[in-house]
């Protein structure tokens, strides 16, 4: 059963930002308080790349394709989560935490839990899959304890 018990972890992350919050009380009333925030600046795939696409001549035959352009903006989302999963390994190897739940997107859960270490990944008690990187800290509080609540009773 997922637990905000006291000093769990509570990482709320997107694909540009994450929070690292720490519960200073317990489930019934949690108190989360930021001990750490990191952003990363992501612009739009369109203001990443400048040039058109690469064109080649076909070796057989009379036609011309474009080469699949690579969107940027994609590639730094997947590389912010596996990132994050080498902060959080970092994190656990030195026992910052013995209990994480992830708050993300879906987006950024899949990478993650791809890319995640075993040694973090038995740490985690809950993943809730939605985008709060931008919600006041009272209200992620909210959302959290009543996410776990719904999962605790599902269960």
């Amino acid at each position: 059963m997922p637990s905000l018990k006291n000093g769990t972890m509570v990482v709320v992350a997107d694909s540009e930002k994450v929070l690292f919050l720490v519960n200073l009380t317990d489930a019934e009333d949690p108190n989360l308080e930021v001990v750490r925030k990191d952003e990363e600046d992501n612009p739009p795939d369109r203001e990443q790349t400048e040039n058109r696409r690469g064109r080649v001549q076909e070796s057989a035959g009379s036609g011309v394709s474009a080469y699949e352009e690579t969107d940027f903006h994609e590639l730094q989302k997947e590389r912010f989560a596996s990132d994050l999963a080498e902060k959080l390994y970092m994190m656990a190897h030195k026992g910052r935490f013995t209990s994480l739940v992830i708050v993300a997107s879906p987006q950024v859960l899949g990478v993650l839990r791809a890319e995640m270490h075993k040694e973090v990944a038995d740490k985690v008690v809950a993943e809730i899959p939605k985008t709060l990187t931008n919600h006041p800290l009272n209200e992620i509080e909210k959302l959290v304890k009543h996410d776990l609540a719904e999962m605790n009773s599902a269960a």
